[in-house]
């Protein structure tokens, strides 16, 4: 079922609803104010309902889905495992006085998967993960400066959101940026704060919005572990958009570098608000002793969610299952662009792809692409990375690629 932005009659209806009792354009903010209302018409901002790699909006077209919630459907919409894992524990309590005996099981799972964890503290979302890890490691170290790479987005607190609109000058000022995959740039930086440096935080690749990804430098990744050891900086490995994606055991476990502090969130619950902080034991002292918490942090049905999710990504290959669909994905474009004489370049992981254009520096060409495969019946971002899930079986990545096959024809029409 194909509908035209004209069409979209309930998606219209409901945003002008949002606009009249919800802050932004549109009735919706956040990184949705700035992913859907710059997006094309026909992209839609309501949802009924998901299901394995399709989604369905509110005017019934059902999408093929390369977004994955933004990356937290890692085994598919509406998973029956999940589902039932979180039924049973809605059944005995969720929100209770404490925890379930469930977040001791979860702790116990996530540092028998993570290699270097040797605990782990459970919150709600990414933003809860990487702003805990930072005061863990001001904590433990008494010092101030925390090191992030340009560009780099680690969450929407006031120390790093990229829109810093009502933030206080004074609440970035100890923190301090290099170039990603550039040693010196780092080293610079910490140099000219020797002595109050608390951490480094790096994401396992770089994935910031719009531009290409590019693979960490294995000798950046070393560079980066030896000069927290020589100056007595933690290590804060950003896996809120990567964990349970890259490797189980840590994305950057292959090249023989283990951080101090891991931030996973995202996919470890399939769709359920849950995130974690996995530590080593030297910093288990100074994470017990700061003071972060929230009503809904001890729920138990995430946690139930959560531990559904890691314990089938891990006895079912899933993450191979991601690669192969990855792969499929990337040759499927490539062969789809080439056909039409459009260029392209493809980055990242296979499964967190990003697709951009040749000469496209306004991202009309990404737009365009976007646009008419979304009319043909495929979610393909324009300009944030994609992701692949278990859900994403052969037959769903032919479709896709074949609604992007008139949306290169378009590209290569319009910009001939």
């Amino acid at each position: 079922m194909v509908l035209a932005a004209s069409d979209l009659e309930m998606s219209a209806a409901l945003s002008a609803r949002a606009s009249q009792v919800i802050p932004g354009p549109g009735g919706m903010y956040g990184h949705l104010s700035r992913g859907v209302n710059r997006l094309t018409p026909n992209f839609p901002q309501f949802y009924d309902r998901g299901l394995g790699a399709t989604v369905w909006d509110v005017d019934g077209r059902p999408i093929l889905d390369a977004m994955c919630a933004w990356g937290p459907m890692v085994l598919g919409y509406a998973d029956k495992g999940v589902i039932s894992a979180q039924e049973r524990q809605l059944r005995l309590g969720d929100t209770l006085n404490g925890p379930s005996p469930l977040m001791v099981e979860l702790a116990e799972l996530l540092v028998d998967t993570v290699d270097h964890a040797d605990w782990a503290l459970l919150a709600k979302n990414g933003n809860d993960a990487t702003a805990s890890a930072v005061r863990i490691a001001r904590a433990a170290t008494g010092r101030s400066k925390l090191l992030k790479a340009r560009k780099a987005y680690h969450g929407a607190n006031d120390a790093f959101t990229p829109i810093p609109v009502g933030v206080a000058p004074g609440d970035r000022q100890n923190i301090i940026e290099f170039d990603y995959n550039d040693l010196n740039s780092l080293e610079a930086a910490a140099e000219v704060h020797v002595g109050d440096v608390a951490a480094i935080i790096v994401t396992p690749h770089q994935h910031d919005g719009i531009v290409p990804q590019a693979d960490v430098d294995p000798s950046f990744a070393r560079g980066v572990r030896a000069l927290c050891d020589r100056i007595g900086a933690v290590l804060i490995l950003d896996e809120v958009r990567t964990a349970m994606r890259i490797d189980l055991r840590g994305a950057w476990t292959p090249l023989g570098v283990a951080p101090d502090i891991t931030c996973v969130s995202k996919s470890i619950g399939n769709g359920a608000a849950i995130s974690a902080v996995l530590g080593v034991d030297s910093l288990k002292e100074a994470a017990g002793s700061i003071y972060v918490t929230g009503s809904f942090w001890f729920s138990a049905a995430p946690m139930a969610a959560a531990i559904e999710t890691i314990a089938r990504l891990r006895d079912n290959d899933g993450i191979g299952v991601m690669v192969a669909a990855g792969t499929r994905l990337r040759e499927g474009l490539q062969t789809a662009a080439a056909n039409e004489g459009v260029g392209i370049l493809q980055t990242g992981p296979v499964q967190m792809p990003l697709l951009t254009f040749d000469d496209d520096s306004d991202l009309s060409k990404a737009f365009l692409f976007a646009s008419v495969a979304l009319d043909n019946g495929a979610f393909f971002h324009p300009w944030h990375n994609w992701f692949m899930s278990t859900a994403h079986t052969p037959e769903v990545i032919d479709a896709m690629v074949a609604a992007a096959v008139p949306a290169f024809a378009a590209v290569a029409e319009e910009h001939s």
